[in-house]
């Protein structure tokens, strides 16, 4: 199993049979090892066995009768131990939600009051679901019939499906109601979203000097799939990573020049720039000047008038 703290794999897991709806146990396929994202929706059921979740950069127990709810392109992986018994869930946005038109990156900002069915998704890295007997077991007979019918499809078997699958994601909202109101009124999906931004800024900070610095490295880092952080970048910030790391390069550029005496091509190497020529085209691009140029000008101090 990769460890949660190395970093994630990002090819795209598309595992469904079907693109609306697919239910399958663990005998059908071999389990994930490493983190991993999806476009679809996923549940897992844990049916035995006691586990962990990794879900963004939480790590969550997932014992027996517990239920995981994994949103498209979150970065996620539960670890199945030889022995433990488990069925998955995995379907599309326009199945679950058809009156929804948003893109899968916004799920998290949809009021649970116009789709509450997404509460258990957008909070799953606040909350542990883990069912009474009774409630589990209702869920075990939703999911068999859901697996009955699945193979086997007839007109009108996908709306039976789909009612399955709500009153199962159903049970789930009401047991937990309170703490899922409570986290949706005080924004946890977007303080979670700040957090990721607050690591990527942070893992940008110690890095800026790497030539090597990039998407992939700072999302890993941040454990957030590449597209969703370029998503959150844009919303928040209103930049794209490359935007932003070249604006702190810049920063950091000015501040050795301005307070400093090394040479420009150490400069260049202290920001991150492995070529010296490249350095001094991309900053008299936004400054107008060649580093050298820049520092003289700026430091030139004016004889003082007698």
């Amino acid at each position: 199993m990769q460890p949660a703290s190395r970093v994630p794999t990002y090819g795209m897991q598309q595992r469904s049979e079907r693109a609306d709806f697919y239910i399958r146990d663990e005998k059908a396929r071999r389990a994930e090892t490493g983190l991993h994202r999806h476009e679809y929706f996923q549940i897992q059921v844990n049916l035995g066995g006691d586990t962990v979740q990794h879900i963004g950069h939480v790590q969550r127990p997932f014992p027996r009768n517990a239920l995981a709810f994994i949103l498209p392109h979150r970065m996620h992986l539960i670890e199945h131990p030889a022995d433990n018994h488990f069925m998955v869930i995995n379907f599309s946005q326009t199945f679950l939600l058809p009156h929804l038109q948003c893109d899968p990156m916004d799920l998290e900002e949809v009021s649970i009051l116009l789709a509450p069915e997404l509460s258990p998704f957008r909070f799953q890295e606040h909350l542990d679901f883990i069912l009474g007997q009774d409630d589990f077991e209702h869920v075990c007979t939703l999911v068999r019939q859901m697996r009955d019918l699945d193979p086997q499809r007839q007109f009108g078997t996908r709306e039976i499906i789909k009612g399955l699958l709500l009153q199962m994601i159903g049970t789930v909202c009401r047991l937990y109601a309170e703490p899922l109101k409570q986290l949706a009124e005080n924004n946890a999906a977007q303080a979670s979203r700040r957090d990721a931004l607050t690591r990527m800024s942070e893992y940008v900070r110690k890095h800026l000097d790497d030539p090597d610095l990039s998407l992939t490295k700072a999302a890993a880092a941040t454990y957030l799939s590449p597209t969703y952080l370029t998503h959150w970048l844009r919303k928040e910030i209103g930049k794209t990573f490359s935007e932003l790391v070249l604006e702190r390069r810049m920063h950091a550029a000015r501040n050795h020049l301005l307070n400093g005496t090394r040479p420009v091509g150490e400069v260049a190497r202290l920001c991150g720039f492995a070529d010296e020529a490249y350095f001094s085209r991309r900053f008299r691009q936004i400054h107008g000047l060649p580093p050298g140029q820049f520092r003289r000008q700026q430091l030139e101090v004016e004889p003082v008038s007698p």
